[in-house]
């Protein structure tokens, strides 16, 4: 299962990076703690939507961008049957040729569907790393952990 405070925590975090500002900067802006941010960036707490759109305005993102990007993680993990199931330390064979060279040892499954390919990354019996690539070269990637 995905949890969505990280999905969004991840996406918020790679806009951040994607812009090589600092948590003290966004959270300035935003009007938020940085240690709150902090948290919200690593799944660990879930904003409210009042609080996303802050930090999607302090990251000049609109909300409705954010959204759809987790939303498109979520549906392509929701693809994939036995995300939690434990794992083999073969490379998956029908990962997609864009995907196949970042696909290393752990990877569960990948899966795409033209824009969008996701892979998991069994890290523990109870811990998933889903990666979220876009196809389209300038697009950036979202990590997330479940």
């Amino acid at each position: 299962m995905v949890l969505l405070r990280r999905v969004i925590g991840d996406a918020l975090r790679a806009r951040r990076q994607g812009q090589h500002r600092t948590l003290r900067e966004v959270s300035s802006a935003a009007n938020v703690s940085l240690g709150y941010l902090s948290e919200i960036e690593r799944g660990q707490k879930e904003p409210s939507s009042e609080l996303l759109a802050a930090i999607c305005d302090a990251l000049g993102a609109r909300l409705s961008e954010l959204l759809r990007e987790v939303s498109d993680t979520v549906a392509l993990a929701e693809q994939m049957p036995g995300v939690l199931v434990p794992v083999t330390d073969e490379p998956t064979p029908v990962a997609p040729p864009a995907v196949r060279k970042a696909t290393n040892r752990g990877v569960r499954q990948v899966t795409t569907d033209g824009a969008v390919a996701v892979q998991v990354r069994q890290d523990s019996p109870l811990k998933a790393t889903l990666r979220s690539t876009r196809v389209r070269p300038a697009e950036r990637d979202v990590v997330c952990a479940a």
